[in-house]
């Protein structure tokens, strides 16, 4: 129940702060209106760090469904917590986004577009192409966790970890992530796509779940092909 309710915590952390540098870029009169690109990568690499820190001494902080397939997939995470996991992982993420909305309460009233309004919650495609939207979801996340199996290999000051898994998700945002938002997260675009849904958000639209699959599938696929990829290296 404890490692529950670090993937709880952890994930509710990591959306506070992610979906929250969002809002901080998009939303009309925000002081951090137009930061841009480069705010929202570092935002979401220092949010996946502080997730990682508020939840590791509950639970392994995967934070992430396709983290945990590729866990168990190699054989470091037993199958019979895989789906709690997700459950928990998916919970943390819209409790996350609603105090999103409720810390920016003001701000949606003034912002006007639809779209804008769900890219704080949700990810969506540059260009609107399923399948190399769901390529792209799905070689962000190989990368990811392949890279997080092989950091397993290698020693790293004690602490420092997180750190380095932070660097990881800051690289994919600026070369991977222009393509669809890098979900790279089920529960990351799910939790807060639901709480979209039944959120009575100023000036919202529609919640897109025609595209809503390609953010869960897309890091799925990849998460487990990077996973056995990995089991194929002595």
């Amino acid at each position: 129940m404890l490692q529950l309710i670090g993937e709880f915590i952890g994930t509710f952390v990591l959306i506070l702060l992610g979906d929250g540098v969002v809002a901080a870029v998009s939303l009309k009169k925000s002081k951090a209106e137009g930061a841009g690109w480069i705010a929202i990568a570092f935002g979401w690499g220092l949010a996946v760090t502080l997730g990682v820190y508020c939840s590791v001494f509950l639970s392994p902080a995967h934070l992430n469904p396709a983290v945990t397939l590729g866990m168990a997939i190699a054989g470091v995470f037993p199958w019979s917590s895989v789906i709690p996991y997700m459950i928990a992982q998916t919970l943390g993420g819209i409790v996350g986004a609603i105090v999103v909305w409720i810390n920016y309460y003001p701000h949606w009233e003034v912002t006007d577009d639809p779209k804008a309004i769900l890219g704080v919650f949700a990810t969506g495609p540059a260009i609107r192409n399923y399948l190399f939207n769901f390529l792209s979801e799905f070689i962000g996340t190989f990368v990811l966790v392949f890279a997080l199996l092989a950091f397993t290999r290698g020693k790293f000051t004690q602490g420092l970890n997180p750190i380095v898994v932070g660097l990881l998700i800051t690289a994919i945002g600026f070369s991977l992530g222009g393509t669809t938002g890098y979900a790279i997260n089920p529960a990351r675009d799910l939790g807060p796509r639901i709480a979209h849904q039944i959120l009575p958000i100023a000036n919202k639209g529609d919640s897109d779940w025609s595209y809503s699959w390609v953010p869960i599938l897309g890091p799925l696929a990849g998460g487990a092909v990077g996973a056995m990829l990995y089991l194929l290296i002595p």
